[in-house]
């Protein structure tokens, strides 16, 4: 799709994890004018603050999307705002707000407003412990056992509704958990993956809250940016599924991640002791079959383990390096 087609974009949620990166990533391709960051509370500093416009949207508050969307003119939205996993089962009924009443007042502005696209990340939460762990199908049972689960399944649903009932172009993936050097984690149940290279670092000690034989689908950044920009820049003819699809990149245990981190830091030491989000991780997925998405719009991630592993803490390293 060309510049041209795609030029006022509005991102919610753009100070978390994957808003932040994504953000940057967008203004690179379209310019810091055409990219409008938004969060609730926090205010952003450095690079995302400088590069284009902030501003602050309650998606509970209908109003408050909409005047956005008339200010910039905007045609094409990502819609990241949520309360994650872990987060969500600590407060159910701020999940259920958040997650579902936001994703509603989105979608009816976009309805209203004649948005172009809508870009909205379902989750491997939607997948129940009745649906196959090895290779998780793209059309399979949803039966989640997390109040973000539950939210991820009804968005699915609504998003599918709002494509077919009004012909609004929502598209959407499934992530898996989440790696990134650049964004600390948000409270989410793969959070280990990324607070364990922080600790590796700065203190070579690190408590797990997962076992060590957890295995569970993961992504590096990157490869999650790709995709949901991938995935908006195809032609609508390749969009099959109107859900979400599936989407895969590294599935790894635990203890393997811990195995490749010592490649390079040899004496880091880690105890596991399992909490609430053993539970969580153990009803979800531990590979992702992502062969539709493959098929019709050309998915394919660029890391593995390795590469991901070296990536991470070469970056996080210099990183935290100049914090100091």
């Amino acid at each position: 799709m060309s510049k041209k087609n795609m030029k006022r974009i509005l991102i919610t949620g753009a100070t978390g994890q994957i808003g932040s990166e994504l953000t940057i990533e967008l203004r690179k391709r379209y310019g810091g004018d055409n990219v409008v960051a938004a969060g609730h509370k926090r205010k952003p500093g450095g690079k995302l603050l400088e590069s284009g416009s902030f501003e602050f949207i309650d998606t509970s508050d209908r109003e408050s999307i909409k005047k956005i969307v008339e200010k910039y003119e905007i045609d094409t939205i990502y819609h990241l705002a949520a309360v994650l996993s872990a987060t969500g089962e600590e407060n159910p009924q701020l999940a259920w707000h958040v997650n579902m009443d936001g994703l509603y007042n989105m979608l009816e502005v976009a309805r209203e407003q004649g948005v172009t696209k809508v870009f909205w990340p379902s989750s491997i939460a939607v997948f129940g412990p009745e649906a196959p762990r090895v290779n998780t199908p793209q059309n399979t049972v949803l039966i989640p056992r997390t109040m973000y689960g539950v939210t991820k399944v009804a968005g699915e649903l609504l998003c599918n509704y709002y494509f077919a009932k009004f012909g609004l172009d929502v598209r959407s993936v499934r992530y898996p958990g989440i790696i990134s050097s650049e964004t600390p984690p948000g409270g989410g149940t793969t959070d280990y993956a990324v607070e364990i290279f922080y600790e590796a670092i700065n203190k070579k000690r690190y408590t797990c809250f997962v076992r060590e034989d957890t295995v569970l689908p993961m992504m590096y950044m990157p490869d999650c940016l790709k995709a949901a920009i991938d995935l908006m820049e195809a032609d609508p003819s390749k969009i099959k599924c109107r859900t979400s699809y599936n989407l895969g990149a590294i599935s790894f245990s635990a203890g393997e991640l811990v195995a490749e981190i010592r490649k390079y830091i040899p004496d880091f030491k880690v105890e596991y002791k399992p909490d609430f989000r053993q539970k969580i991780a153990d009803s979800w997925p531990m590979s992702i079959d992502d062969s539709a998405a493959r098929k019709d719009w050309g998915w394919k991630p660029a890391y593995d383990l390795a590469s991901m592993t070296k990536d991470m803490i070469e970056k996080l390293t210099r990183r935290l390096a100049s914090e100091f």
